[in-house]
Order: structure tokens, then sequence, then C-alpha cells
């Protein structure tokens, strides 16, 4: 039998108590309250807000009857008094359920303490957890109840510096003041803590002791401690010591401490450990061979760490640990395959490190060990090969959790035999293969189902009733259809369903309303279902999920839930208007209605949701304005009406938005002059393309939008120059202004647009992972390709068809990470920059339709990645340059309108060019053909080494030395074909 430190010390403890004859009143009637005692707990009771009426039984003259007190049944002084909050705390359950977060704060006992405690003269035992103080101060005068053994403030919400007068309680055996809220209370030192010779158990998890350099010291003076809790306490460092008396403690937790340092050496010097928790801090390095010591550990916790190498040695020798936590640091190599030696192992979580290789059989040691395994979590590594067939011989296990891998191969069906599973997580791997019923048959426990983004084919009966109540369903990516799965109807319980891209080709059917009307997530999306929109009943959650899109539904929108936080029922035919009632009772945050076929006008109704974040209705056939009222949603992040019939000009009341990142009005038939928007600072895109937008290029966009970084404002009407402002735009990696009027010359600085001379890894900026607000379309190698979650690589320049003059500046080819340069169908003129091959990422360029003259340089054959270029229609001259990457660019028509250019892949030959006499194939004389092909060959080099003593007076003539040099060329081409 396993028990733990703190098990130990509570069983002492209750020998303890029941060795101090305590009882209540309502167990011994005889027991008389002392009146001073009575009348100070009612006192005490009047502090209190108590609005749950706890305490409604401390009436009449009996104290010692009252809920919470307890007496001594000899002298009848109150020496337990026990207030602790009923209801136990669901601290991420109190964040989402607004309806438990009333109940249990109703449930809290607050107000102030009255200081008519110290009349307990007597008083032993003090528990006030859980309860709500609202930060204040615990009262110093607690340092006064001398008698006092047992004292617990946990979870009650007490703030500031924890009274050191706590150290006067020199009898004290527990002292408990965790609280996991804010790190409401502090200590600047721990010396007092020192005082407490008799203490056993000590908690300050949450407590902050950032300021305290002395907490070691302090706890270091205690010899009796057996359990020390000094979890999320911000220590940042262990200070060093030269003697450390920690030899008493069973249990250490040091957890969320932000460490940074190797393992202190003088923990394996504590071999009667049970339990070690270092979890969540800044620990690196390997873990030292001297825990090979700490033979008596039932549980190590190690996770969130940088600790690294093979798969602790040490660990081997801990042959009672239960609980291996090494979840999320860096170890490597495979798992040792005598990890079965450790038969009570009960959890096993290295998820989250760098480990390959197999996945040793785990359920197939011939000694029976392992069979108390229940939790087995191997997910985010990258282990290859089958999921072992051993796995379906962990009869005890509750949790298999082995996605984010790289496994392959079928499933094994003996998984099915696992009776007691709850939660199967194989999602993310590359198995493949039938699932058939089998792979359930015993799985009558199971409530979480994950197997997405795989090639799984679901191949189950069409009456198959499964064994389990599933309250997660996630299946994205498995062959469910073509049909809708009938075996969902019989799933009552589901809170979370998945089946995106699921293949299903059918209507929804009408029981799917009635079952699943109240999930907390739910994805249909990329699956071609059709009919009309499911209705939702609220719940009392505030972060539901419902995606639809890429489907084919009909029908007008549904009436959204309030609690909704996501919807997206975008790219299906839903058709009307959009209507939104009550929209002020709505939380929802991402409302993505896109290409559907929603008509009329913009409801000024979206303007009173309470928070909106992303807002995206692009690609239907709204009409109309942009309501002024927009400029009221101040939570806006991403707005997108593109791609409509939205006309009028565009509302100034949008200046008030200085939290959007990205604007997208492309593709409708706004007129007018940009609206001054100079305080967006946040905007990272501004898409104002293909309108009728009549205005100069505001200076502002360069001297204020400094987060900017795509800017396109093609095919509008746009005049005058560009700014030299435009410049300044650090950011900046898109600029598109195709299809205006603009003129002047290009800036020089755009040399200075330093955001395309770096690359873009940085996918933060954008919600990249979902296609809404951060999509631009873009016409690339002269197809128009919509960039979403590529969008960060997307660096490019298209000025193309306007009326720009001047030279092309050699500032410009700084730009080492450009992808498109387009200038044609402008007024530019002089030469190519010779340094264009410095473009070196450059894959598509285009200068059609100028008056550009002069040679093409040499250096645009080193652009290694160019794969389209268009150059005709300009005035070039001279030699078409080759090799690399051009020669796989042989199409004339990038060439072709300059007609003093010469040289494959064009049909002219450059002036010198000597053409190899033709060969005659039908000719039998197969030896004479060869001997007339090395007759040229050899002349080649001869006529070269004369030519060279001819010209070589010329050597220092620039227009005789250009001619040579191309003539050399001409010939060394020849030979070579």
């Amino acid at each position: 039998m396993r028990i733990s430190g703190r098990a130990l010390f509570i069983f002492f403890t209750l020998l303890y108590m029941e060795g101090l004859e305590i009882c209540c009143g309502e167990a011994n009637s005889t027991i008389t309250c002392l009146a001073g005692e009575g009348e100070a707990l009612l006192e005490l009771k009047g502090s209190f807000v108590d609005d749950s009426h706890r305490l409604q039984s401390w009436t009449g003259e009996d104290c010692c009857s009252w809920k919470g007190v307890e007496c001594n049944r000899e002298t009848g002084h109150v020496v337990k008094l026990d207030l602790h909050n009923p209801v136990i705390i669901d601290y991420d359950r109190f964040n989402y359920d607004p309806e438990y977060a009333a109940n249990y704060s109703r449930s809290c006992l607050g107000g102030e303490v009255s200081p008519s405690l110290l009349n307990l003269t007597r008083l032993l035992y003090l528990d006030l957890s859980s309860n709500n103080f609202s930060s204040a101060e615990i009262p110093s005068f607690m340092g006064s109840l001398k008698s006092l053994r047992y004292l617990k403030l946990s979870l009650a919400r007490f703030g500031g510096n924890v009274t050191p007068y706590l150290g006067n309680l020199s009898s004290l055996d527990y002292l408990d003041l965790s609280d996991f809220w804010t790190n409401a209370l502090t200590s600047d030192s721990l010396s007092w803590i020192s005082s407490l010779q008799s203490l056993n158990y000590l908690n300050l998890s949450g407590v902050n002791l950032a300021q305290s350099d002395d907490w070691m010291y302090g706890i270091n003076m205690l010899p009796s401690l057996i359990e020390l809790n000094l979890s999320n306490c911000l220590v940042g460092r262990i200070p060093p010591l030269q003697h450390y008396n920690f030899t008493s403690l069973v249990s250490l937790d040091l957890q969320q401490n932000l460490i940074n340092s190797t393992v202190p050496p003088w923990i394996s010097n504590i071999t009667g450990l049970l339990k070690l928790r270092l979890d969540g801090n800044g620990f690196y390095g390997s873990i030292p061979d001297t825990f090979m010591k700490l033979t008596s550990l039932r549980e190590l916790g190690l996770s969130s760490n940088f600790f690294e190498g093979s798969f602790p040695s040490p660990v081997f020798s801990m042959v009672n640990l239960s609980y291996l936590d090494l979840y999320s640091n860096r170890f490597s190599g495979s798992i040792p395959s005598n990890i079965t030696s450790l038969c009570s192992l009960e959890l096993i979580n290295l998820s989250t490190n760098k480990f390959s290789g197999e996945i040793p059989d785990l359920g197939t040691d011939p000694f029976g060990c392992l069979t108390n395994l229940q939790h087995l979590q191997l997910s985010y590594n990258s282990f290859m090969g089958p999921i072992p067939e051993s796995f379906g011989m962990l009869s005890s296990l509750l949790e298999l959790d082995i996605s984010n891998n790289l496994l392959t191969g079928i499933i094994p069906a003996n998984l099915g035999q696992l009776r007691k599973l709850k939660t199967l997580y194989l999602n993310k791997n590359s198995l493949s293969g039938m699932i058939s019923e089998l792979h359930f048959a015993q799985l009558a426990m199971l409530s979480e189902l994950y197997m997405s983004s795989n090639s799984l084919v679901f191949n189950v009966s069409s009456q198959w009733v499964p064994p389990f109540q599933l309250q997660t369903i996630r299946l994205d990516s498995c062959v469910l259809g073509p049909d809708f799965p009938l075996w969902l109807r019989t799933q009552t319980k589901v809170e979370d369903l998945g089946i995106s891209n699921a293949s299903i080709s059918d209507i929804l059917p009408d029981w799917f309303e009635q079952i699943y009307s109240h999930v907390h997530f739910l994805d249909l999306s990329r699956n071609r279902i059709s009919g009309k929109l499911p209705k939702f009943e609220e719940s009392n959650l505030t972060d539901r999920r419902l995606v639809f899109r890429s489907n084919n539904f009909v029908g007008p929108l549904i009436p959204l839930p309030s609690d909704v936080y996501f919807f997206d029922v975008s790219d299906n035919s839903l058709e009307g208007n959009i209507s939104i009632p009550e929209p002020t009772n709505l939380t929802v945050q991402f409302l993505l209605l896109s290409n559907n076929f929603f008509t009329g006008e913009i409801p000024t109704s979206l303007c009173q949701i309470k928070v909106l974040w992303i807002l995206d209705i692009s690609s239907n056939l709204l009409t109309g304005r942009i309501p002024d009222c927009f400029g009221d949603i101040q939570s806006l992040s991403m707005l997108d009406l593109s791609d409509n019939n939205l006309n009028g000009a565009i509302p100034s009341s949008l200046s008030s938005l200085t939290t959007l990142s990205s604007l997208r009005l492309h593709n409708n038939s706004f007129e007018g002059k940009l609206p001054l928007l100079q305080d967006w600072i946040s905007l990272t895109i501004l898409d104002l393309g293909r309108n009728d937008l009549n205005d100069v290029i505001p200076t502002w966009i360069g001297e204020n939008l400094t987060s900017l970084r795509f800017l396109n404002l093609q095919s509008n009407k746009l005049h005058g120059n560009i700014p030299p402002s435009i410049c300044l735009l650090e950011q900046l990696q898109l600029l598109n202004l195709v299809g205006n009027d603009i003129s002047g010359k290009i800036p020089l600085c755009f040399g200075n647009l330093t955001g395309m001379n770096v690359d873009h890894y940085d996918y933060e900026y954008l919600f990249v992972d979902i296609d809404y607000g951060g999509s631009i379309s873009e016409i690339i190698k002269g197809i128009e390709r919509r960039y979403t979650k590529t969008l960060p690589f997307l660096v490019s320049i298209d000025l193309s068809n306007n009326n720009i003059t001047g030279q092309i500046p050699g500032e410009l080819m700084n730009l080492s990470k450009l992808l498109n340069l387009n200038m044609s169908r402008n007024h530019l003129q002089g030469r190519l920059p010779e340094k264009i091959g410095d473009l070196g990422a450059l894959e598509s360029l285009d200068l059609s339709w100028n008056d550009l003259s002069g040679p093409v340089p040499y250096s645009l054959s080193s652009l290694t990645y160019l794969s389209h270029l268009n150059l005709s229609y300009n005035n070039f001259s001279g030699r078409v340059p080759t090799g690399n990457q051009l020669q796989t660019l042989n199409d004339p028509s990038i060439y072709i309108g300059n007609n003093e250019l010469c040289g494959a892949p064009l049909p002219n030959a450059c002036p010198g060019d000597v053409p190899l006499p033709k060969i005659d194939e039908d000719t039998d004389d197969n030896e004479d053909n060869h001997d007339r092909v090395w007759f040229f060959t050899g002349m080649g080099p001869g006529f070269l080494v004369g030519w060279l003593g001819v010209c070589s007076v010329l050597y220092f003539k620039k227009s005789w030395n250009y001619a040579y040099f191309h003539f050399l060329e001409n010939i060394f081409d020849k030979i070579k074909h």
C-alpha cells in the first residue's frame, strides 16, 4: 500500500486531534459553550459578509452546536473553527461558466475578520480557506493566537504583505497560506518562519516571494518539516547554503518559479523524498546521476524545463515510482525498453520532447509490469513505426495520448478491449486503414475520441450503436461519408464535435438539430453538407464555436445564440438579408459570413455587438454604404467588406478604429477621397484596390501607419507622384499601385524598404490559421493568386499600368527578398540597372511596354529562382544573356518588340555569329559526318588563337573590346552545340 507524505501527515494530525478530545456539541449535549466565547463568535459573525447564510445556525447560547464550531468535551473551550467554503473551486470552470462563478462567489464569506477571535484563548484549529476577503491583509492579531496548531487561509484571497507576527505561533504544526488567484499575497522576508520550530506542513504556494532573498535561510531552520510547497512563488533562484537541514522532508514542491539553473545538488541528499515537483522552471542540463539515491521517490515531476539528453537513467533506480512527468523538455533518443521494469507506474508523460524511434512494447512484460498504468502520454514527439499491439494489454489504461507523431500503419483492433479507457488521442499522425466496430467493442467508458488528421476510413454498419457516450468527437479529415454518419445520432452527451473534411455529401439530417443544439464546439466545415443551418439552444458558456464554412447550406442566416464566440458560415449558399436580432446580448467576437449570397444593406445592428473583433462579410451581394456607426465598434481588429456592391464615400468615422489591424474594402464602388486614417498605428493590411477613389496618395500613409506591411491601392483613380514618405514604412512587403494615373519618378528611397530585405517567418502578426481578414489577392506571374497562410511570404512591388517616368533606381536592387517586380506599361527610360542580379529571391519580373534601352544585363542570368520574365516592347539592344535559369526561359515572346536584341531564343542571330554547316542526316556516310564534326570542333580553338594575335592591339579600345568578347562568346556557343 502506497501512502503519500501528505497522507502520513494528515493521519498523524487526526490522531493528534483525537487526543485533544475535540467534539461538537451535537454529539455531547452536556457540553456548554462558555459565554465569553459565544459572544466572541457572534461578533465574528457580524464582521463577515455571508450572502449564502452559511452561519445561520449561529443562534442561541450553545455555540458548541453551531456549524463549524467544535469544543473540548471537558473544558467547553472552543478549540476548532472550520469556516472553509464547502463549494470546491474549479478555477477553469470559474473563468468560463458565469453561473458557476456567481454561485461560488455567493458561497464565500467576505468582509473582515474580527479581533474577537482573540477571546478564543484555547483555539487550536482555524480554517478560513476558499473564501473571499477581497485582498485584505492577514490580520496581525492572528499572531497572538498562541495555542494555534493548525492555520489554513488558502484560497481566501487575502492580499498585501504577510504579517511577520505569524512567527509568534510557536506551537504551529500546519500553515497553509496558498492562493492561486493573483499572487496578491507577498512577503519581502521569511525570517519570521524560522521561529515555527514545530512546523510539519508549510504551503506558501502563490505567495509572491520575489523580494524575499532570505526565503531559503528561514525555511532551512525548520528541522521537523515534512511537506514544503513553494510553487508559483516567483523565487527566481535558489540561494546557496553551506548546510541544508531538509533531511525530514517527504514532499518538496518548487513548481513554476522561473529558476534558471541546473538542479541544486542538495536535493539528491533528501533520500526520504516521496514526492519531488520541479515543473515549470528554467532548469537545464541533464538529470544528475545522484538522483539514483532517491530510491523512495513515488512522484517525480520535471515538466516544462530545458532538460536534455537521453531518457534519464536515474529513473530506473526509483523502483516505487508511480508518477513520471517529463513533459515539455528537450529529451531525445528512444525510450529504453526496460521502462517496463518500473512496475508501479501509473502515469508516464513524455509529451513535447524530441524522442524518436519506435515506441517499445509496454504491455508484454513477462512479469506483468505496468498493469497499473493509467495515463500514457507520448504526444508531440517524433515516434515512428506502428502502434504496438501490446497497448491493448494495458488493462488499467484510462488515457492514451500518442498524437502529433510520425506513426504509420493501422490502428490495432485490440485497443477496443481497453474497458477502462476514457480518452483516446491518435490525431495528427500518418495512420491509415479501416476503422471498424471492433476498434470500439469494449470502450464503454470512452468520453474523448481524437483521430483527426490521419488517413482513416470508418467502415461501420448503419445500424451500429456504439458502447460509449462521447463528450468530445474529433474526426476531422477521416472518411466518414458520403452519407451523414448515423451512429452520431446515439451520442446525446457530445459537447465538442469536429468532423470537418470528412467526405460527407448529404443533407443535414433532421435529428441533428435536436441532439446537437447544445454543443459547445461544432465544426462541420469543408464537406458538401446541404440543407438549412440548424438552430441552437442557449447555454451558460461564453466561448461557443460554431463552424459551417465550405459546405452547401442554403436559406437565411439563423439567429445567433447569445453565447456564441466564434461563428463561421462562410463559403456556402446562404441568402437574404443579414439579420442580427438583439445584438447587445451577443458575445460573438468572430463573425464570418463571406462568400455567400447575402443581399441588402449592412445592418446597423452590427454596431451594437459588445466586443466584435473580426467581421468578414466579403464576397456577397451587399449594396449601399458603410454605416457611420462602424466607427463605434472600438474592439474591431479586422474588417473585410471586399467583393460586394458597396458605394459612396468611405466614412471618416472609421478613423476612430485605432485598434484595427486589417481593413479590406477591395472590389467595390467606393468613391471620393481617402478618409484621414492617420491614427491607425496598428494597421497591418490596407486593401482599397478596385474602387473609384479619386485622390493623391496621402503622405500620412507613410508617416503614421508605421505597422503597415501590405498596401493595395490598385485600380482606382489615384494621381500625382508617389510620395517619398512611403519609404518610411520599414515593414512594408507589398506595394500595389497598379492601374492608376500615377506619374513622376520612382523615389530613390525605395531601397530603404527594409521589409523587402528580410525573411518573414513571424506568423504572430496575423491570424493566419483561419482564412479571414488576413488575405490578399495579387497577380503574380500573370496569374491572380490569393494569399492567406502564405501571406507572410508575399514580397512584391507592382507599379504597372501607370504614367511613371524616369529610370529604374539602382537603389531598388537592395531589396534582396523581393519576389515580384512589375513595372510594365509605364514610360520608364534608360538602362536596366547592372546589379539586377542582386535581387536574389526574384521569381517574377515584368518590365514590358516601357522605353527602356541598352543591353540586358548579364547579371540577370544569376537569378536562380526566376520563372516568369517579360521584357517585351522596349528598346533593348545587343545579345540576350544566357546561362543558368535563363536557359529555361526560352519563349521568344519574352523579348519581342525589341528590334535591336539578338541571339537565342530570338530567331535573329547577332552580328558576327558563324553558323555551323548543316549536317546531312540522310547520308549513310556516318564516318564522314563524324569527321566533319571534329573538323569544325577543332577549327574553333585554332581560329581563336589566330584572332588573339590580330586583335591584341585593339585591347584598350572599349567598343572593339566589347565586340571582341561577344564574338568569342558566339564562337564558344557554336562549338558547344
